[in-house]
């Protein structure tokens, strides 16, 4: 056998490997999630990853945005991914209490591209975000993200100036 019949025989299936970490924001602070269905939401959301073939590391966040750390199922685009994680949620959300009829997500996102070595480290992260918190809003949390992946904090902040409340 020459190495390109071990290449088609190593290659014969797919192996996909992709973990995001991801951020949301809600769309009006007039709605925040309540601390004490905080919890509930995030098990609705690993509920929801895992009906679509994902794999929720863990699911965090504070009542105004959610930190997802998820494997990406090969069968899907990030965006997708994304939309039907916010979509559902957003139903599921105004179902369980009347103070949430308002409820919706911002129409963004962000997502973060994480290795197998750095998944630890963002488990961590996600976990600790009551205390991350105490001193950093969620808008300095994101910039600093944007910043640490090469995204132009100026840009994104000019853009989506609007998308406040």
């Amino acid at each position: 056998m020459d190495q390109d019949d071990s290449i088609r025989i190593v290659m014969g299936s797919s192996f996909v490997n992709i973990n995001v970490h991801l951020i949301f924001h809600i769309k009006s602070n007039a709605c925040l999630i309540r601390e004490e269905d905080l919890s509930r939401v995030f098990r609705y959301i690993g509920g929801s990853i895992r009906a679509m073939s994902g794999y929720a590391y863990i699911v965090g966040g504070q009542p105004d945005h959610i930190h997802i750390l998820a494997s990406l199922p090969a069968s899907l685009r990030l965006s997708d991914f994304v939309r039907d994680i916010k979509s559902n949620t957003s139903k599921w959300i105004k179902s369980i209490d009347c103070c949430y009829e308002k409820f919706s997500w911002q129409e963004g996102y962000g997502a973060f591209s994480v290795s197998e070595s750095n998944k630890d480290t963002v488990i961590n992260y996600i976990v600790n975000q009551a205390e991350h918190h105490r001193t950093h809003s969620a808008l300095d949390e994101f910039c600093q993200f944007l910043k640490k992946h090469g995204g132009d904090v100026e840009e994104w902040l000019c853009k989506h100036s609007g998308d406040r409340s």
